[in-house]
């Protein structure tokens, strides 16, 4: 996009109800000029606009091949991403972007790829699952792990028993709650699964995205294996307001999230991320 701080209009061609509050839009930009200049990469996220009631940052959960779609998986908390509830197919709204460092897809190629989440920080890295599964050759093991506190929370059901029977894949999930009978996965935090794991650490690449706890519950076991900092990426989520580093609200440390990030290697934030309540 030529203009940083411009949203540019978009249109929903559809809507998705995930969970009760959880949903799904589907969106094309309206300006076919702007449809086909407009690129980006996994775990990079777009401003989101409402017209007349702000803006906020949403991850892309799409593969750049969709179809010229953009999905962006909301859960509605604040005033925006209730009004962003409210919409429906043929509604318009503004998107600027895509920001920020996505994942480094190039990187993992003929690595083991494990995948850790945990709540809705599974959306970000969802459009690392559907890139990697479109592309199945050139990556080694794909490991899928993601938590979450309820089980009812887990959005993606079916896609996750797919993904589980694809060739060389393993998929983990858990909940730390459940409130019905017949959660099929483990009970408890998903990184109480990392034994269960099965991979070659040193050749894998680990992406992670979630409560900041449960990353750092992750790492542990993880280096225990013998994989290296640099080969463990975070996505980190901090209030990220203009998106190119200059209102200050996702400084970390030197950095800005929103610049920056959001994806880091371990090693180059490890002296941040060991500080608690940074």
């Amino acid at each position: 996009m030529n203009n940083a701080y411009l949203p540019h209009e978009v249109e929903v061609v559809d809507r998705i109800q995930e969970t009760s509050t959880i949903f799904t839009l589907r969106l094309r930009f309206t300006d076919p000029e702007i449809q086909t200049a407009y690129q980006f990469k996994p775990g990079q996220f777009n401003m989101v606009y409402l017209f007349g009631v702000g803006e906020v940052a949403i991850s892309i959960v799409s593969d750049p091949r969709d179809d010229n779609l953009l999905d962006h998986t909301i859960r509605a908390v604040g005033r925006v991403t209730r009004g962003l509830a409210k919409l429906k197919i043929g509604d318009r709204l503004g998107i600027r972007g895509p920001y920020g460092r996505g994942w480094p897809l190039t990187e993992a190629e003929g690595k083991d790829v494990i995948l850790v989440t945990g709540g809705l920080g599974c959306a970000p890295v969802v459009s690392v699952i559907r890139y990697v599964t479109r592309r199945r050759e050139l990556f080694d093991r794909l490991v899928i792990m993601q938590g979450v506190k309820h089980s009812e929370d887990l959005i993606w059901g079916e896609q996750y028993a797919k993904w589980q029977k694809l060739p060389n894949t393993q998929v983990l999930l858990a909940a730390s709650e459940q409130k019905k009978a017949g959660w099929p996965w483990y009970s408890g935090h998903v990184t109480n699964l990392m034994d269960k794991v099965i991979f070659n650490p040193h050749n894998a690449i680990a992406m992670m995205c979630g409560p900041e706890p449960m990353m750092h519950a992750a790492i542990e076991p993880l280096t225990r294996q013998g994989m290296s900092e640099q080969d463990m990426w975070l996505s980190m989520e901090r209030n990220m307001h203009c998106a190119v580093g200059h209102c200050g609200h996702c400084q970390y440390g030197e950095k800005f999230i929103c610049k920056h990030g959001p994806v880091f290697p371990y090693s180059e934030i490890k002296t941040l991320f060991a500080v608690k309540g940074f």
